[in-house]
């Protein structure tokens, strides 16, 4: 019988990684996330997509930048959001294909 050795993640790439999932770990900066994915964002345009105040899609988008998840570009006067951290974009497929939300089915 052979068997595959699984390589054991260093506990400092699951230090990043939590951090990243801690950042991640609210539904308006999945959302964020999602947009973010499809096109480039101002603030204000976030704010009207998800219903939500532009100073709270402000600060979503200041703790997301701190923690390298997105960036910020100025075109003119304009500053626009895009996603650069590419685990954020795994971790929205996982979500999509796993459906978090849903309780599992019962495989027999």
């Amino acid at each position: 019988m052979t068997t595959k050795k699984q390589r054991l993640v260093p506990l400092e790439e699951l230090e990043k990684a939590a951090d990243v999932l801690r950042v991640l770990a609210h539904p308006h900066r999945l959302a964020i996330v999602q947009l973010l994915t499809l096109q480039r964002h101002s603030v204000g345009q976030l704010a009207v997509a998800l219903d939500l105040p532009p100073n709270v899609v402000s600060q979503h988008l200041s703790n997301m930048k701190a923690h390298g998840i997105a960036q910020a570009q100025r075109d003119g006067r304009a500053v626009y959001y895009r996603v650069t951290n590419p685990n954020a974009l795994q971790l929205l497929d996982c979500i999509r294909k796993h459906g978090c939300g849903r309780p599992a089915e019962n495989p027999r």
